[in-house]
């Protein structure tokens, strides 16, 4: 289990010494025959035969500060705190990674403790619904065990007090986040999509208020995943679910229909938009929440922005990969928002 960290050495190795370490088969208490190195956006994971272990990069952003090793320790808890809601089964224990007194590093064991990890249960690649889609295999009985697992994780989440003009004010605000990371002027087409998307979605949350305050007078407003992706959910039985918004509660708090909706719009992006008409035929069945259509299609073309934006960011970047890459995707959810927003009535 975690425990305090002591004071940091000022001769402890620094952030690349510790990716070396970590990407060496040797340094793991488990054999393995190889390491496999992912970089995220905001941590590094390495891949053992049987295991992931998660890595928190020294960063700041909006929504988090991870520059001290303490920082990461307490994000470390409250990611396996929250991912356990769903995938209690991959979410093993966080491991310090210490300093022995020899001066060399170790994963556990004795030693001053000077980063910290999350360690989870491999998940099997072709047993991912992103790569279910990809193989065309998605059955109809993997995503009702799905949406089934979800609709008693809904089920048993309090909902968030709030009132319906609150509701909407926040997602009027994040509309306006939206538009305020527009692209370049001279980038054309990209700069006009996004306005003409988020007009129209400033016109359905202007026009059909009820609509929204209805979801939040049931009950619906959650503290929900956050980012339900194919590629976080593992068709095991029973299902996992992995990768929550864990470094940000505001971002979690949704209706369950939007948490879903974003499920849904990423299944259709991948090419499987069958799937997410089936999560709401099931949600709808299991739940006995019959979602109005034009408010998932709100969702799905405000999702669909909020991922453009979030495409442009990285394209933005001074050490951008692929920029090509991140044009068409900003370009595909540009065309998902429109499509969506088009069909609310």
């Amino acid at each position: 289990m975690l425990t305090r960290a002591s004071a940091t050495r000022n001769a402890a190795p620094d952030l690349a010494a510790r990716i070396a370490f970590l990407s060496r088969p040797p340094s793991y208490p488990e054999p393995t025959a190889r390491v496999d190195v992912v970089e995220t956006h905001m941590s590094w994971v390495f891949l053992t035969d049987r295991h992931a272990y998660k890595l928190k990069k020294p960063i700041r952003n909006g929504w988090v500060d991870l520059r001290t090793p303490a920082a990461r320790r307490a994000n470390c808890v409250e990611e396996l705190r929250l991912n356990r809601r769903l995938a209690p089964a991959v979410y093993l224990d966080g491991v310090p990674l210490v300093l022995g007194a020899d001066g060399r590093l170790r994963l556990g064991g004795a030693g001053e403790a000077i980063d910290w990890l999350v360690k989870m249960r491999r998940l099997p690649a072709e047993r991912m619904l992103d790569h279910a889609i990809h193989s065309r295999c998605v059955r109809d009985d993997d995503i009702r065990n799905v949406v089934a697992a979800l609709c008693r994780f809904y089920a048993g989440c309090a909902p968030i007090p709030m009132t319906p003009d609150e509701y909407r004010e926040r997602l009027a605000a994040g509309i306006a986040e939206n538009l305020g990371e527009l692209p370049a002027p001279d980038s054309g087409r990209a700069g006009e999509a996004f306005q003409r998307v988020c007009a129209a979605q400033r016109a359905v949350l202007r026009r059909d208020p009820a609509r929204f305050d209805e979801r939040v007078r049931r009950g619906r407003i959650v503290e929900g995943h956050g980012d339900l992706r194919p590629e976080h959910i593992s068709l095991e039985a029973p299902p996992q679910f992995i990768d929550c918004l864990d470094f940000a509660r505001d971002l979690r708090l949704l209706d369950a229909a939007d948490d879903l909706a974003f499920l849904a719009l990423e299944c259709e992006r991948l090419g499987a938009p069958e799937a997410g008409r089936r999560i709401f035929a099931d949600y709808g069945a299991l739940s006995g929440d019959a979602v109005p259509a034009p408010l998932v299609h709100f969702y799905q073309s405000y999702r669909a922005t909020v991922r453009a934006r979030l495409a442009l960011r990285r394209l933005h970047e001074p050490a951008v990969r692929d920029p090509g890459k991140w044009t068409a995707r900003t370009r595909d959810y540009l065309a998902l928002a429109a499509a969506h927003i088009a069909h609310c009535g």
